[in-house]
């Protein structure tokens, strides 16, 4: 379940945001990015709140004095954070809000993105891919100019009817 997860960030900070300035590679990233946790077998702080907003004064620090480069960065925590909604990690008080409610909830049981029956996982999979079709035909992605400014620039423009 890779696809769904960067998908949807991008389709939520399309719909939602509708930023022309948004770098969408990052925003993917960081709907994706939690899911390294999962060689564990075992959800960590990148499925909390917490992580997220970590994740977002790194950014923040890190790139301070230089505007364009924190706008392209703040969509890793973005896709952290629709992340968190997507995979279900918000019906877990205990991990969602660590460690407000105990440190115990993390490091502990199955990561809740997995925690459906496979028949589900795949839907959402499919329901992913079905998305990228989306994107690529409402931003013109399938054609090479296009294509090649999206990868260079992270940026998604519609089409003029």
């Amino acid at each position: 379940m890779l696809v769904w997860f960067a998908v949807t960030a991008v389709l939520a900070v399309l719909l939602v945001f509708d930023s022309p300035a948004a770098d969408h590679r990052f925003v993917a990233l960081g709907g994706v990015l939690p899911l390294v946790e999962d060689l564990s077998g075992r959800p960590w702080v990148l499925h909390t709140l917490l992580g997220a907003g970590v994740v977002l004064v790194v950014v923040m620090v890190a790139a301070r004095g230089r505007r364009l480069v924190q706008r392209r960065l703040l969509g890793i925590p973005i896709g952290m954070l629709v992340f968190l909604v997507v995979s279900g990690t918000w019906t877990r008080a205990g991990l969602f809000w660590w460690p407000a409610f105990g440190a115990d909830a993390v490091g502990t049981g199955a990561p809740p993105e997995f925690d459906r029956p496979g028949v589900v996982l795949v839907a959402l999979e499919v329901l992913g891919w079905l998305g990228a079709v989306w994107i690529v035909r409402r931003h013109g992605l399938d054609r090479p100019e296009r294509r090649r400014r999206f990868v260079r620039t992270g940026r998604l423009e519609a089409l003029q009817g």
